[in-house]
């Protein structure tokens, strides 16, 4: 589902009713994955036509005077750590609090947000299950990623956790300055 609602094909595969209730998940997995610039492209190259355009015109300012915001990219010459956003899912609000709790406190990750109404459908051993999940997105130092995984395995309630790291290519140079203070070295 999340692949056809970011691919670049204009076709219309749900109707808009379904695509704006099933936006706020996908898309923020999209935009967190993709970048928003990739989404919703046709096959000419231009952006499509989208209900809430406007409003992202309108908050995001894409059409006037440039903001004064200092944006990083990632690359050789940058003094900013690597950095990147690991996804957990745990079976519950109580679950996901705990861990995120443990993972600040021990200075794995800067930050955690707990996603709640994750609806997961997976197979195991053998079986096709579906599980109300919440999801922790996860922001830290590259560096971390092995310790970070090795906390959420001794803590985590699921015999095999998921963990999943993406990596931060670029973003606001405050931020990123302050993954590096607010996590050990």
């Amino acid at each position: 589902m999340a692949f056809t609602l970011c691919s670049r094909v204009a076709t219309p595969l749900l109707s808009p009713s379904v695509l704006r209730r099933r936006l706020p998940l996908v898309g923020a997995f999209c935009v967190l994955s993709f970048g928003f610039s990739n989404l919703f492209v046709s096959r000419t190259g231009s952006a499509l036509s989208l209900p809430f355009a406007p409003l992202l015109r309108s908050t995001f300012g894409s059409q006037g005077p440039a903001r004064n915001v200092h944006l990083i990219k990632m690359e050789g010459n940058s003094a900013a750590v690597p950095s990147i956003v690991v996804y957990v899912t745990v079976p519950n609000r109580e679950a996901g609090k705990k861990l995120a709790e443990s993972i600040v406190k021990e200075k794995l990750a800067a930050c955690v947000n707990i996603v709640p109404g994750i609806e997961s459908v997976y197979q195991w051993k053998g079986e096709i299950q579906t599980d109300a999940e919440e999801l922790l997105i996860i922001k830290t130092r590259q560096s971390l990623l092995g310790a970070l995984t090795d906390h959420v395995k001794a803590n985590h309630p699921y015999e095999v956790p998921e963990v999943i790291a993406l990596p931060i290519n670029g973003g606001s140079v405050e931020y990123l300055e302050w993954i590096k203070s607010s996590t050990k070295d």
